[in-house]
């Protein structure tokens, strides 16, 4: 019989700061996935993307659409 009780379990959060680019307010992420990140001034979840240097993307769901819009509006 295998006894799960008094099983240690190994929880890992990485802490980062950045600029939330939903909110746009300078920000600390908390990882909630090896790669995704929450903001916790407005509660967006984050991709981290690493081109070169690290990047934040919103996490959008295939039930989501991005919109996006002309950058000089």
């Amino acid at each position: 019989m295998d006894n799960k009780i008094g099983k240690t379990v190994n929880v890992e959060a990485q802490v980062v700061n950045g600029t939330c680019p939903k909110c746009a307010e300078d920000s600390v992420f908390v990882s909630v996935y090896k790669t995704i990140f929450r903001c916790v001034t407005c509660g967006a979840d984050l991709e981290q993307k690493i081109n070169g240097k690290i990047s934040y993307m919103p996490v959008v769901t295939r039930h989501e659409r991005m919109h996006l819009k002309p950058f000089n509006e």
